[in-house]
């Protein structure tokens, strides 16, 4: 398959073509390909993102404090849910990585992905102004704003932990089980042990504090159904 059909299959995806297909081919580039790379056009990107999500969650949550839709904001636009969005888009098979990055499964490290979603937005502004990065983030993000409530503002492990004393169940127990990759983009994998689970639930993510909250965020969507 060709540069430009690859491009242009992942443009479908993206729901967006672009003018200059140079600057998706610059969005997709990491730093280990060399030195013209996207690390700019994330820092472009990922203030553009703020903001939209920003603004999205001022519009849908009229009674929402600052605390709560700070915390909403940083879930939406945290490195996890940026690499979610990365796979749902096929972005891994599209990137190019220097050769050790990609021995190493670069196109599979959170990291990587969330840094080429926070590129792709800057790379839409450049090509065609603020409005088309806008609709884009908001399309992307769209299922995501329809779930959210001010509830789930609160810290996954703060959730569960609620939802667990008014119950009067004991807490819930997280153990780091493993952890994975090198020093500099090491995985941490903690296992959270709760009360009316069976097996524990496993959360994986950079830093052990947000291993914890994804595993609390799976145990509670398995014990009440509501994400």
């Amino acid at each position: 398959m060709t540069d430009d059909l690859h491009l242009q299959r992942l443009g479908n995806r993206l729901g967006y073509q672009f003018a200059r297909a140079d600057l998706l081919t610059l969005a997709l580039t990491h730093r280990s390909h060399g030195s013209r790379n996207n690390e700019r056009l994330e820092f472009l990107g990922d203030s553009i993102l703020g903001f939209t999500i920003s603004a999205a969650l001022f519009e849908q949550f009229p009674e929402g404090r600052e605390g709560q839709m700070s915390r909403l904001r940083a879930q939406l636009v945290s490195g996890e849910t940026l690499a979610k969005l990365a796979r749902e888009l096929e972005l891994g098979e599209c990137l190019r990585l220097g050769e050790g990055e990609m021995k190493s499964g670069g196109h599979r490290r959170a990291s990587i992905l969330a840094d080429a979603v926070e590129a792709i937005i800057g790379a839409i502004y450049l090509d065609a102004g603020l409005e088309a990065a806008r609709e884009r983030v908001l399309a992307w993000f769209a299922p995501r704003l329809q779930n959210l409530s001010l509830e789930t503002a609160k810290d996954p492990k703060t959730r569960l932990q609620e939802w667990l004393q008014a119950r009067q169940k004991p807490l819930p127990d997280y153990q780091v089980v493993d952890v994975v990759g090198e020093e500099h983009s090491q995985q941490f994998v903690v296992e959270c042990r709760v009360d009316g689970l069976n097996q524990p639930v496993r959360g994986t993510a950079g830093n052990r504090r947000a291993a914890e909250k994804a595993a609390a965020s799976e145990a509670y969507t398995r014990l009440t159904g509501q994400s």
